[in-house]
């Protein structure tokens, strides 16, 4: 029987307890022997749903962040965070929010991204020529134990030197590789503390190996592991999310007593690798998608992998192809769920039962397994046959696309002036992002409307209400530009999902997305209908309250694409033009309903760029036209935005202008304005909104801060094309927080409008 393992499991819990614990323990509510003790029963929970595999991962639970639990292991602090009063739990918090418990100590935040083409963030570790290294395992020995003693063998889960590093960012001239031997000292110390634990193995996850790399991180792999050959316990070196490509002949060459390859997107390099790697090394594949909710087909993957186990025998691992974190729990718990199309589906537990079935299958004969199969089979056709899948006549209209259909009439500058015309808005004018904080009023009253605890008329004069004080607050602020704040949307995409034909929804498939803050994507399953409008009426309200322009907000058909559960059974480009035209249809409808601005939110673009470059303009080109298709629907004086946070794009910049947007507004204050470097060397046409408040934490920037910021930006673009406002959405702050902070935000562009004295 080939050895199972998991390589990380969802750590929020079956009903998201860690996210109420941590966000209790933030708000004072609860003690820190609390909050560790609903840490230990989400672990234990964890490992009960592994059980029956040979190797347990330890080190995938975290508070927070794996990366950001990488730069505590080994002792990478910031300088503005280590001589600040409290313990290392303090410090970690910090470092992910900008302050801690009942903190009266606040510094900026560490950056945070997108991890590799995930909707996961994380923590960005900082390097400097002072940066210093430490080990501090204390809490992963503690977890070790932990699991022993509740009866699991435990595999030690770390991230690898190389990829730590290169994950990172140098916030002086410094080369991050320059810190390797530093770094490499920690962690043969930590290898060797491990195995003094008992571990016999350790995963050591190098995604990085995924990547295009230059010549000095292959030397960087080739010393590193050079350096850890002679320490115990034996490595498995640990990729995924993608195929190795022109890296696979490094990966072989390092001397690790494994690899483990993401067969689900890498199948054809598998047999390359088996060919490749000496007969003593283990070859780990990743067969079940870590990545996608739907039900592996087991008897193509048994016919790929009979023969592959009689080839390797003992030397063949079989896991998922990632960690389970980017999956929902259990399916178990979705007894609301459509029978017919939760059939077809696996969520993190079903897919560890996948798991254990080939792996049984494998070592006593599929006979052993049959029932199983037989159901296995069943579910995958009917999901291949079903009616509800495939419909001829958004096939048709798709079919019908024509290249102007992506097109505005007139260009940005002769756009501009219409708009201008129209709406007379200042210079530097102010707006936010969409949302506005999520009350507990505002959720209870959604979820009783969910249940039929109220009627549709009570539910919607309670939104109404909740429009009216967006808009009145907004108003007494001082923003130009206005938005009803959304408070009938319980997520960006699930709210859409939820009034487009061809999706599906679960009550309990929450997704970490970082920290505490959980997602529930939609399920797309089958072809793209828009049935009626779906904001118009929430909008159009807000617009007749106030005399000031309205935005309309939409999500972006890029980004509910690659925020949802996507089906798997046609190239993704034709989904995504599905949802293109079905935005289009909203995005005109607002429009002939006199809503002259409207957002179209892009914040997942670049994170569904492909993680070879040689890839990319594949992608953008589909991706691109989509959104292009749903904007250009409307006359020149109807102002269209976009929004993007936290997705690094110097490196697109010129396809982020190709979207001829003509306000793109983006994250850039936590990253310091970093991302405004693009527009050295390229001069983007259009408007741009850098964000200027960091809502991602909960500190308050001060009028200064963002006049220091919105100075910083006028370097690189035009003052008369600059807007001024957030990073991102309001709805996880409170109005404590969100009030004083935009006020301040209004208070700097009157700053920045001012006469400067002669």
């Amino acid at each position: 029987m080939p050895t199972l393992h998991n390589l990380g499991f969802p750590r929020i819990g079956r009903r998201r307890e860690l996210k109420f614990a941590l966000e209790s323990w933030w708000k004072g509510n609860t003690d820190t022997s609390t909050l560790d003790a609903v840490a230990a029963d989400v672990r234990a929970s964890m490992r009960n749903a592994q059980q029956g595999l040979d190797h347990v991962p330890v080190g995938d639970f975290s508070f927070y962040d794996q990366v950001l639990d990488t730069s505590l292991l080994v002792g990478n602090i910031p300088p503005r965070f280590r001589d600040l009063p409290g313990d290392t739990r303090d410090t970690y918090f910090r470092m992910a929010r900008g302050r801690t418990a009942g903190d009266t100590h606040p510094a900026p935040a560490s950056e945070m991204t997108k991890w590799f083409n995930t909707n996961y963030h994380y923590i960005v570790p900082e390097f400097d020529a002072d940066s210093r290294f430490a080990l501090n395992a204390d809490t992963l020995l503690a977890q070790i134990d932990e699991a022993r003693q509740a009866g699991a063998t435990p595999k030690p889960v770390v991230l690898g030197p190389v990829s730590y590093l290169w994950l990172g960012k140098s916030f002086d001239d410094s080369d991050r590789l320059a810190h390797l031997p530093a770094l490499l000292a920690v962690y043969k110390t930590l290898l060797e503390r491990l195995a003094d634990a008992g571990a016999d193995w350790v995963q050591i996850d190098e995604p990085a190996l995924v990547m295009d790399l230059e010549p000095a991180w292959h030397d960087a792999f080739r010393s590193t592991y050079a350096a850890l050959a002679d320490t115990a316990p034996k490595l498995l070196l640990t990729t995924y999310f993608g195929p190795l490509g022109d890296n696979l002949a490094l990966a072989v060459d390092l001397p690790v007593a494994g690899i483990h390859l993401d067969a689900v997107t890498a199948h054809d390099e598998v047999q390359p690798l088996i060919h490749a790697l000496p007969a003593d090394r283990v070859i780990s594949l990743g067969v079940i998608d870590g990545r996608n909710i739907w039900k592996a087909d087991l008897t193509v993957l048994l016919d790929w992998l009979e023969p592959i186990a009689a080839t390797l025998g003992e030397r063949l691992w079989l896991a998922p192809s990632c960690s389970l974190l980017h999956v929902p729990v259990d399916l178990a718990q979705e007894d609301k769920l459509d029978p017919e199309i939760r059939d077809w589906m696996a969520f993190a537990v079903q897919k560890l039962e996948e798991l254990r079935l080939v792996g049984r299958a494998l070592a006593e004969g599929r006979d052993a397994v049959a029932d199983a199969l037989a159901d296995n089979a069943r579910a995958l056709a009917a999901r291949r046959s079903s009616a509800r899948v495939h419909k001829p006549a958004v096939a048709d209209r798709l079919a019908a696309i024509r290249p102007e259909d992506g097109d505005r009439d007139s260009d940005y500058t002769t756009r501009a002036e219409l708009q201008q015309k129209r709406l007379q808005l200042p210079s530097l004018p102010t707006t936010t992002i969409g949302s506005f904080p999520q009350t507990a009023a505002i959720r209870h009253a959604r979820r009783d409307h969910r249940a039929g605890r109220i009627s549709d008329e009570i539910y919607r004069q309670a939104m109404r209400e909740e429009i009216r004080s967006c808009i009145r607050t907004q108003e007494a602020i001082g923003l130009d530009v206005l938005v009803h704040g959304e408070p009938e949307r319980n997520d960006m995409v699930e709210y859409f999902g939820e009034l487009l034909d061809g999706y599906t929804f679960t009550r309990f498939g929450w997704v970490q997305s970082y920290g505490s803050r959980c997602v529930k994507p939609p399920i797309l399953f089958g072809d793209i209908e828009r049935p009626k409008p779906m904001t118009v009426e929430w909008a159009t309200y807000a617009q007749s309250l106030t005399d000031k322009p309205v935005k309309g907000m939409l999500t972006g058909p890029v980004t509910i694409l690659n925020w949802s559960f996507v089906r798997d059974d046609q190239p993704r480009s034709d989904t995504c033009q599905q949802l293109a035209l079905a935005m289009r249809d909203e995005v005109r409808d607002l429009a002939a309903a006199g809503i002259n601005i409207i957002q179209i939110d892009e914040a997942a673009l670049r994170e569904g760029l492909p993680l070879r470059h040689a890839d990319w303009p594949h992608y953008l080109d589909w991706a691109i036209r989509a959104f292009r298709i749903t904007a250009n629907g409307v006359d020149d004086a109807v102002q269209i935005h976009t929004h993007m946070c936290y997705s690094e794009f110097n490196d697109i910049i010129a396809d982020i202008a190709n979207m001829d947007a003509d306000v793109i507004t983006i994250e850039t204050s936590r990253s310091h304005m970093e991302l405004l470097d693009a527009f050295k060397t390229f001069e983007y046409p259009n408007a741009i909104g850098p964000g200027v408040y960091d809502i991602h934490s909960p500190n308050v920037p001060s009028q200064a801060e963002i006049v220091a910021l919105m100075r910083k930006a006028g370097e690189r673009i035009p003052t008369e094309r600059l807007w001024v406002n957030p990073d991102c959405g309001l709805k996880t702050r409170g109005w404590a927080e969100v009030k004083p902070a935009l006020e301040n935000m209004v208070a700097a562009a009157r700053t920045l409008r001012a006469p400067v004295p002669a």
